[in-house]
């Protein structure tokens, strides 16, 4: 749980940073900023993805993985919650608050935007899954992998808040809960999980990787948060084949 502890606190740090100097920066900053995060996204993204070894899987990852979390509609949850904790945080919002602004975004939807893209940026990613999981199992690795991703977060962090606000502060709770759960089930799931499984789990969270790029770079209004069971799909479909 070491290494979860240091991600949350890294990223509190440059989101509470990110909030103070954001005001400071230029409109055309805060946007190539973003735009640099996007790109490192998608190359993160392609890196990982080329981890598989049989491009089939990560497709039916995806396509089987997506089918589910429409049906839970994932995404519509984690708005939902982005909405509520935006309706405690702002005490004073004039009712002029939530109307939309032409060429910007109100403040809800800045709330919303930066909660979700970031706590996916921040949680979807082969540091975060193998980090996580050998981290709970006392492994040094996993420790050392937490710490790399906690320096690049706390760096994105400061971007993320600059632009979207408040929002990106309250994923550190997402990063908390999520990398803990992976943590804690790490000493049981991970001893029970194969190179070749985490593998392909790694690539199928690169091909989702950019599709938040896509939402990144508000290209397509991905809901990229339904596909996150085809993380857990992946490893399926290899203990599958390796049945037979």
């Amino acid at each position: 749980m070491g290494g979860t502890l240091l991600n949350t606190l890294t990223v509190t740090l440059g989101a509470s940073l990110g909030l103070l100097i954001g005001h400071r920066l230029p409109g055309r900053i805060q946007e190539s900023i973003i735009i640099g995060l996007a790109l490192v996204t998608i190359f993160v993204g392609l890196d990982n993805a080329a981890q598989t070894t049989n491009v089939i899987i990560p497709m039916l990852s995806l396509m089987i993985g997506v089918i589910v979390g429409e049906w839970l509609d994932i995404d519509s949850a984690l708005k939902r919650l982005a909405n509520w904790l935006q309706s405690r945080v702002a005490s004073r919002t004039s009712p002029s608050d939530d109307l939309p602004v032409q060429g910007a975004m109100s403040e809800r939807q800045r709330f919303v935007t930066g909660f979700v893209t970031a706590s996916l940026v921040f949680c979807v990613g082969p540091l975060t899954i193998l980090g996580s999981i050998q981290d709970g199992m006392g492994l040094p690795a996993g420790f050392e992998q937490l710490a790399i991703k906690s320096t690049l977060d706390g760096f994105a962090a400061i971007a993320f808040a600059a632009t979207f606000g408040v929002g990106v502060l309250f994923t550190a709770f997402t990063i908390f809960f999520f990398q803990g759960s992976l943590a804690l089930g790490g000493s049981i799931a991970g001893q029970f999980m194969t190179e070749a499984m985490i593998a392909e789990m790694v690539s199928t969270g690169g091909l989702i990787l950019l599709g938040l790029a896509l939402v990144i770079l508000e290209l397509k209004p991905v809901r990229v948060a339904n596909f996150l069971p085809a993380l857990v799909v992946a490893p399926l479909i290899v203990l599958i084949l390796s049945l037979f």
